[in-house]
Order: C-alpha cells, then structure tokens, then sequence
C-alpha cells in the first residue's frame, strides 16, 4: 500500500500533526495528514487531493519537497510512507477528517504521541543535514574544544567518539559541554556508552555489533539514538530497534579503513531509500557531498575529518 503524507510548515516553523478518529486503526494517535494513493495517482496528485478532502485547503503540487520514503509494516500489511515537505497552500486548515488537528514546533512534538510509522518523518524534520564525529584521538581538553568550535559554527548533532580513552573521561568531557549545547538547541550523542547517556540525559550512537545485543531501543524517545550501519541487515535491525537514525558507512574509499569496499553512490542510495529510518552517509566525505547525499536518499553526510574546520 502506498500513502503519502504532507508536512505543512507555516511561515514560524510550526509544523500541523492530526489526531486519528475514533473507529479507525491506531485511534486517538497523531500522524501528518494524507492517505493512499488511488488508482494512477501519483504521490502529488494523490497529496493534493488528500489535503483537499482532510483539511480544505488547496496546495500547488510543483511546490511540494520531498522529504523522506518509510517502507512500514503494521501487522501483516506492508505499507511504503512517502512524506511532502508542503510551505504554501490557500485556505485555512480544518480538522474535516481528523478528530484534532494540532501545530507545534518540531522539537516540542513527543514521538511516542505520533503513530509509529510517521516517527521517522519527525526525525528526519528535525535532523540537520551535517553530524560531525569528533576525532578519535582527541585528548579530554580538544575533544570539549572540538564540540564548542563545532557549535559556535552552526552544527547541531555531533558524536562524541573517544576510543583511546576512558568512559568516565568521556563522560566528564560531555558533561562539561552540555550546558552549552543544551543552551543553543543542539544534540551530542555519547559513541556506544548506553549507561554514561542515561546517567547524563544525552543521547547515544550505537556501534553495529551493539545492535546485535539488543532487544529494544536502550534510551527514552526524548533522547536521541543513532547507529553504525554497514548494510541493509544492519539498517533493518536499527529500525526494528527504534532508533532515530543511521549512518552508512563506507560510501568512497578511506584512509582509516583502506581495505573497505566502498558502497558507492548507487548502492547507498537504494539501501537508504529502502530504510525505514534517516540515513548519513559516512566515509571519506564532507560537507561539500550533502547534495549528493540528499540526492541518493540520504539525509546528509556524517564525518571525522572532513568537517574539521569547515564552516557551514
């Protein structure tokens, strides 16, 4: 089955969410507006006419953006999500269909109130198109500079990854700098330390063998949670865990993983657009590729040294 729904984003960033009547699958939770497609519709058409007949208001199709494609299951049914950014439309929202309707700011949304199946057009509205990796070698004083220089240029999701050394090290350095991450909106995510991030209400990035040991999404929605992907069986597994989203890794040759086959552009691409969750692309790229990231279903770029001093 595939629907198509639409983020309308007023003109404060406010996005509209609709509350699911009583009598339908999934009662009382909230979801972006939109519906099936009919018969040689495609998914604009299809947009267009949902809105029409849910909320009263009339779109332009051409202005639609997309945003991201969620192949779901719910139950025995198998469902591909396609979500429309939408900015201009005349008339006024009306909740024709739905038993509410609702706006809110993207980061004020609680994902555990929106219907599973629309939780990654949520992430992916809220992630940025750059998450910067702190580099590996960092002593405790660089690292705490690294994410300050990092914020002070507009990045909004970093990981702290610190291998070489200690968790309660690491630890002391994310709780140094949250104060100011927190102040600027952004997110750090502590790498693979699940009980460090709960300890410090942050959120954590997952390596692919955590994945394996886990059988649920280790920290509260409120709290982000990424993951190391190297293929579609480990994206898949993300997905079923919960998690927010995904890096995908190698997609060029790198110099700190020579002997790596790389994915490719093509390959990435189609392995990101069959997740059911955001996915970065990862591995020997820059902020200079979030174009072709984007163009090959990826929500942007994810790097260690390739941000290092980069403005956005």
């Amino acid at each position: 089955m595939h629907v198509v729904a639409g983020v309308l984003v007023d003109d404060s960033g406010r996005i509209l969410i609709a509350q699911r009547p009583a009598g339908k699958h999934l009662a009382g939770m909230w979801e972006f507006p939109g519906g099936k497609l009919e018969p040689g519709e495609t998914a604009v058409t299809a947009l267009a006419r949902e809105l029409d007949e849910e909320l009263g208001i009339a779109v332009d199709p051409a202005s639609f953006e997309a945003l991201i494609r969620v192949p779901w299951r719910y139950g025995e049914r198998d469902m591909l999500l396609e979500a429309l950014v939408v900015r201009a439309w005349t008339g006024e929202p009306a909740a024709l269909d739905a038993a509410a309707i609702a706006w809110h700011a993207p980061a004020s949304i609680d994902p555990g109130l929106l219907a599973p199946a629309d939780r990654p057009i949520l992430a992916a509205l809220r992630l940025p198109w750059h998450y910067p990796i702190s580099p590996a070698d960092a002593s405790p004083e660089e690292a705490a500079a690294w994410v300050l220089a990092a914020l002070a240029r507009g990045e909004r999701l970093l990981q702290l990854r610190l291998p070489g050394l200690p968790k309660e090290t690491v630890r002391a350095v994310a709780a140094q700098v949250l104060p100011e991450v927190g102040r600027v909106g952004a997110r750090l995510l502590l790498s693979r330390d699940i009980e460090g991030a709960l300890a410090l209400g942050m959120g954590v990035h997952l390596s692919s063998a955590q994945l394996g040991e886990l059988a649920a999404r280790p920290l509260p929605l409120s709290l982000a949670v990424g993951a190391s992907c190297h293929d579609a069986r480990e994206l898949e597994r993300t997905s079923r865990l919960g998690c927010d989203f995904a890096t995908l890794s190698p997609v060029v040759a790198t110099a700190s993983h020579p002997d790596a086959e790389p994915l490719g552009w093509p390959r990435f691409g189609r392995m990101a657009e069959a997740a059911s969750l955001p996915v970065y692309a990862l591995g020997g790229l820059g902020p200079g590729d979030v174009a072709e990231a984007r163009l090959h279903a990826g929500q942007g770029v994810s790097a260690i040294r390739g941000f290092v001093q980069e403005p956005l």
